[in-house]
């Protein structure tokens, strides 16, 4: 009797899988064939298909609050703090960038109503682990605008990065630089 396979173990093999079918493509049998176990070791871990999506976005969410660890963060300032920590998580997501925008795309397929609400508190909850990783302290208004401000940063910056697979991180970089010193967001930073 094959070891009932961990959740991570599942996860890997559902994207080297999906890194050559599609994320589409991909069953949740094939994963489980893959494995050598039945369904119901998937099921375990996951009940359907987009409980991967998620574990994957909970898995760069956890790049990031390593990186909101580092010795060096504290002595930077708030701009460098948040570029340092979105770029730890578009890095762990980078090893499987293909499938992660696929993911997205499934996510908005329409009928699919209730994957893009999940996507919009997901969204949110990577926005605020990212500030709390960073250390903003703002409050009240101030706290609302900061992160409607970078919401739309994380966006933009994060539709680029699946856009540009060749762009190289200085050049991303930059343009994430640019968003967190655009209009209101830079005065609220400064604060």
């Amino acid at each position: 009797m094959p070891r009932s396979p961990s959740a991570q173990h599942i996860l890997d093999c559902a994207l080297n899988l999906a890194d050559t079918c599609g994320w589409e493509r991909l069953h949740l049998f094939e994963v489980a064939n893959e494995l050598g176990v039945g369904l119901d070791a998937i099921a375990k871990h996951y009940k359907q298909k987009d409980d991967l999506v998620e574990a994957w976005f909970d898995r760069a969410d956890q790049a990031l609050l390593e990186r909101g660890k580092g010795s060096d963060l504290p002595a930077l300032n708030a701009e460098k703090r948040l570029e340092e920590l979105l770029i730890a998580w578009l890095g762990a997501l980078a090893p499987h960038r293909s499938v992660t925008g696929q993911m997205l795309l499934y996510k908005l397929e329409p009928g699919h109503f209730h994957l893009q609400v999940l996507g919009l508190l997901r969204v949110s909850r990577t926005v605020q682990w990212w500030r709390e990783a960073a250390q903003r302290e703002t409050l009240h208004l101030c706290r609302i605008a900061e992160e409607s401000l970078l919401t739309g940063a994380y966006l933009r910056t994060f539709i680029h990065w699946l856009r540009h697979p060749m762009e190289d991180e200085a050049d991303l970089r930059a343009l994430l630089r640019h968003q967190l010193r655009c209009g209101p967001l830079v005065f609220l930073l400064r604060r």
